[in-house]
């Protein structure tokens, strides 16, 4: 496999994802050469990084966040095809944690028990009213960090 800049060993980096969501491709994310379409793994992401922080609660109490979280950069690595009714895992880790932002790392594992996507992308936790970045509570710091300590 190729090298990616965001993973020193790919062994170890593979084992620490605990969090995973399953996605089964459909149709309309192919594309007319029958394999999934470029920017579908972006909205797999997406799907798995919503159940992710909703997990570690950055959503607990959404009526009253003055802080949202969004997404700064994301990048993805094609590693394999996918293609129409394949079964994906996609894996999702916080990989490091700021003060105001925190990087996510994605794996999509088909059916077959092989890599076929990574990615990672940097979350920065906003004010909602002014867009200025906003300190990250402790207790969600803590969440997301044990997550990569305890491997």
């Amino acid at each position: 496999m190729r090298k990616i800049n965001y993973i020193e060993d790919f062994v170890k980096w593979k084992d620490e994802f605990t969090f995973s969501i399953p996605i089964r491709i459909r149709f309309s994310e192919t594309d007319m050469f029958g394999h999934v379409n470029n920017v579908s793994p972006f909205i797999y992401f997406e799907e798995a990084r919503i159940e992710y922080l909703k997990s570690v609660g950055l959503f607990e109490n959404e009526s009253d966040m003055e802080g949202i979280p969004i997404v700064a950069d994301l990048q993805c690595d094609y590693l394999k095809q996918l293609f129409f009714q394949d079964s994906l895992k996609i894996y999702v880790k916080a990989a490091e944690v700021g003060k105001t932002s925190f990087d996510i790392h994605y794996m999509g594992v088909n059916q077959n028990d092989e890599v076929c996507l990574t990615g990672r992308g940097r979350i920065v936790y906003i004010n909602a009213s002014t867009g200025k970045p906003l300190a990250l509570g402790e207790q969600v710091k803590e969440r997301l960090s044990s997550a990569f300590r305890s491997n």
